[in-house]
């Protein structure tokens, strides 16, 4: 199944770091949940006034960062996936 986001709306998988900064394995259990991840799918964009969509800032396969409870986590054939505005969206990163 695919999830095609509507308007100015994204979809993001979380990565999360396993290790901690010193080299120790962290079980799934003890992480706070990421606050980055990968753009999957972006929307059309915010339909204005003036009937054009405004053009998306991110795109598909761009690294973002974003605030740890944003947006609406979803699960799509055993993926948790993030579905969040893109003014929830803080920074790109490279």
């Amino acid at each position: 199944m695919q999830i095609i986001p509507l308007g100015n709306k994204v979809v993001i998988k979380r990565q999360a770091e396993k290790t901690s900064i010193g080299g120790i394995l962290l079980p799934d259990s003890s992480q706070e949940k990421p606050n980055q991840g990968r753009v999957l799918s972006v929307g059309d964009g915010q339909l204005l006034k003036n009937g054009q969509r405004a053009q998306l800032q991110v795109k598909e396969g761009d690294r973002v960062i974003f605030s740890s409870y944003a947006g609406a986590e979803v699960s799509v054939d055993g993926q948790e996936l993030l579905i969040l505005s893109e003014d929830e969206i803080l920074a790109v990163s490279e």
